[in-house]
């Protein structure tokens, strides 16, 4: 069988998938991935400068600015036929369950419940002082169109300022995303990587995990992240084109149970 005719059987006859998603699932979007230079104002900087707790302190307004301008970017942009797909396959007799390192929201938007968002979402902010989130989501017609310098509101319980409900750079997962992710993997028959880097660890060690659990691991993406182990399929190219195609493939129903 080829890779893709291999990837289908075990899509087939899994009863219980994960999605595993990073930025090149997003990308299909238009939303950039860290690998694309920045655009407009935030050309000259370098988001890895600006996603620390140490560039808050120094510059809260300058953080907080950049994050404006990624809400709106997300904002202006659609969930792909790759989201719409996976939101798709929970129609069918699958337990199908997503784990995202992406921020944004175009699983939620594309239909998938209870996504597990591994570093954040910008969603919600949340206090920089107490941890606590906002008692309110920013309204979205207040973000400027090209970014710029704002001052971060307040926490109405401490008086804090707020800040992006995300995982920053030398920063821990949270703790019950990390442990809802790893017991998912865990109990799968088949996770769907798509997108991801296999670089930010530990997330990075999620399809491990599934392969050492006795799972399939299905790698989608545009370069070879393949580790070469048996039960391990790699299908090169744009998961907004792979993952409809996977989806046409298994609508038939699921074999039964012995």
């Amino acid at each position: 069988m080829t890779v893709i005719e291999q990837a289908v059987d075990a899509l087939q006859n899994a009863r219980k998938v994960v999605f595993f998603t990073g930025a090149g699932i997003s990308a299909d979007s238009g939303i950039p991935t860290y690998r694309e230079k920045l655009s407009g104002i935030w050309a000259g900087f370098d988001p890895r400068d600006l996603e620390t707790a140490k560039a808050f302190r120094e510059n809260p307004a300058l953080v907080w600015g950049w994050y404006l301008w990624r809400r709106l970017r997300v904002a202006q942009t659609e969930p792909n036929a790759a989201h719409l797909a996976i939101a798709h396959m929970a129609d069918s007799q699958r337990q199908i369950s997503v784990i995202t390192q992406n921020i944004d929201d175009l699983h939620e938007r594309a239909g998938s419940l209870n996504v597990v968002h591994l570093h954040g979402s910008l969603a919600m902010p949340k206090c920089f002082a107490c941890h606590r989130p906002a008692l309110v989501s920013l309204d979205q017609s207040a973000i400027p169109d090209e970014g710029a310098l704002f001052e971060p509101p307040r926490c109405l319980r401490c008086n804090g300022r707020m800040r992006p409900a995300v995982v920053w750079y030398g920063e821990d997962l949270p703790p019950q995303a990390w442990k809802a992710a790893v017991q998912l993997v865990k109990d799968c028959d088949l996770l769907i990587s798509v997108g991801t880097s296999g670089i930010v660890m530990p997330a990075a060690g999620l399809p491990d995990l599934a392969l050492a659990s006795g799972a399939s691991v299905v790698h989608v993406n545009k370069v070879d992240v393949a580790m070469g182990e048996p039960k391990e399929f790699m299908l090169m190219g744009a998961a907004a084109d792979v993952l409809p195609t996977l989806l046409k493939k298994i609508e038939t129903p699921l074999p039964p149970e012995t």
